[in-house]
């Protein structure tokens, strides 16, 4: 399991005492990304509707309390369950994981042409946001999204 070695900043264990605080969910990781204004937090397996709470109350508050947007993804062992997690809510085709013959891993995920927008994100903020967790979780070097 790679988030065994993720160290936080203070600023990050802020965040997370914050979060934790207010939802009760479990944090397994917290990505502050300033550039986009937002705090991306991966919670434990199962506690992704108590960390948003009901119609994203905790959301809601959190933002407000820090000016920031909060998006929250599911935690899964799984790399497949996992991407399907993080690129909610845009539907999944499929999602294909292999190793090129340079021994490098690769994903390749299959969008509803109708979602693709939701799953690129704007300015693919959110492809970015996939590729790194991908690559910080499960050493996957690229995330293909067609």
């Amino acid at each position: 399991m790679m988030s065994k070695g993720i160290k936080f900043t203070n600023r990050e264990l802020q965040f997370i005492s914050l979060f934790e605080s207010i939802t009760g969910a479990t944090v397994r990781d917290c990505i502050i990304d300033d550039e986009n204004n937002r705090i991306i937090y991966v919670v434990k397996e199962g506690e992704a509707g108590m960390a948003i709470g009901k119609r994203g109350k905790n959301i809601s508050l959190l933002e407000k309390m820090t000016g920031k947007k909060h998006e929250v993804i599911e935690f899964s062992d799984n790399p497949v369950t996992f991407i399907r997690n993080a690129l909610r809510p845009a539907r999944l085709r499929e999602i294909r994981i292999t190793q090129r013959t340079d021994g490098k891993k690769i994903a390749v995920v299959s969008v509803d042409p109708r979602d693709k927008g939701i799953a690129i994100g704007k300015n693919g903020k959110n492809a970015e946001r996939i590729r790194f967790l991908a690559k910080r979780y499960f050493d996957i070097s690229n995330v293909s999204i067609l």
